[in-house]
């Protein structure tokens, strides 16, 4: 997993620098779900850089879309785009906006940034597959904070109801939405047992752990005739001792010593 890994600390440099370039925030956000997008683009889902519309590709969605950054440094990292267009990141003109957008962007499957949408659109591009007859599989990523909203709930409703043994959503567990912890803000525990009791089988993960991550996503579907939902525990921040854990750093953006210090602990110049 040592190339994961890498990629992941790649992508981290690459959220930092671009954040702080184009004055965007979301830098905890993106952070706490690096690691889950790296072992999922470095060795999970099939995918082609050369070939982004490839029938055969695994479908990714990025529900919490404000976290975009992350996904496109991802994409750039895999040779989907050259890196340097990340310097353009959030500036006016740029086709990088903030919130993922899939206009002119090769990987990106659809926009979102409207948090509650993604396991909706992901349960129907998965009935769709299974209709067709493909094999392809739909990997939703979605923020805790969305799972305080209903249409989440109606979408792993209807995920059960169809059996929709090829989508997997995949929670970044971090516990603290945009202005407080979710715990304060509308509670979510018991949670296992809330998917559960929608019929889905669940898998508890650290979500930092790329091991931990590439043994579970091995395993899929979790059971015969149930989607798979992927609890994965993570930090808001992860990788930045003074971002990780806090709310502050939902919107703030490092730039001057603050910068220098994050990219320091990152491991870049």
């Amino acid at each position: 997993m040592s190339k994961t890994v890498d990629l992941a600390q790649r992508v981290r440099r690459h959220v930092l620098r671009m954040t702080s370039t184009g004055g965007s925030a979301h830098v905890g956000a993106a952070f706490s779900c690096v690691d889950i997008l790296a072992v999922l683009y470095g060795s999970v889902m099939r995918h082609d850089s050369a070939n982004p519309r490839w029938d055969g590709r695994d479908r990714f969605i990025l529900s919490k879309g404000h976290a975009g950054a992350a996904v496109y440094a991802t994409l750039a990292e895999s040779g989907y785009f050259p890196t340097e267009h990340l310097a353009r990141h959030y500036q006016d003109g740029s086709l990088l906006s903030g919130h993922v957008s899939h206009k002119g962007i090769p990987g990106v499957e659809v926009s979102t940034g409207s948090l509650g949408h993604g396991l909706g659109l992901g349960s129907g591009m998965a009935k769709a597959l299974q209709l067709g007859g493909h094999h392809s599989r739909v990997f939703v990523l979605l923020s805790d904070g969305e799972c305080d909203e209903g249409s989440t709930w109606e979408a792993a409703l209807f995920a059960q109801h169809h059996k929709l043994t090829n989508l997997v959503a995949i929670v970044d567990y971090n516990k603290i939405q945009s202005l407080a912890p979710v715990s304060e803000t509308l509670a979510l525990e018991p949670f296992r047992a809330k998917w559960e009791g929608f019929n889905w089988s669940v898998a508890e993960v650290d979500g930092h752990d790329h091991h931990a991550l590439g043994a579970v996503l091995a395993t899929l579907p979790i059971q015969p005739d149930k989607p798979s939902v992927i609890i994965a525990h993570t930090t808001k921040g992860k990788g930045v001792s003074f971002m990780e854990n806090t709310v502050l750093w939902h919107y703030r953006t490092a730039r001057g010593v603050e910068f220098d210090r994050a990219m320091a602990e990152l491991g870049g110049a």
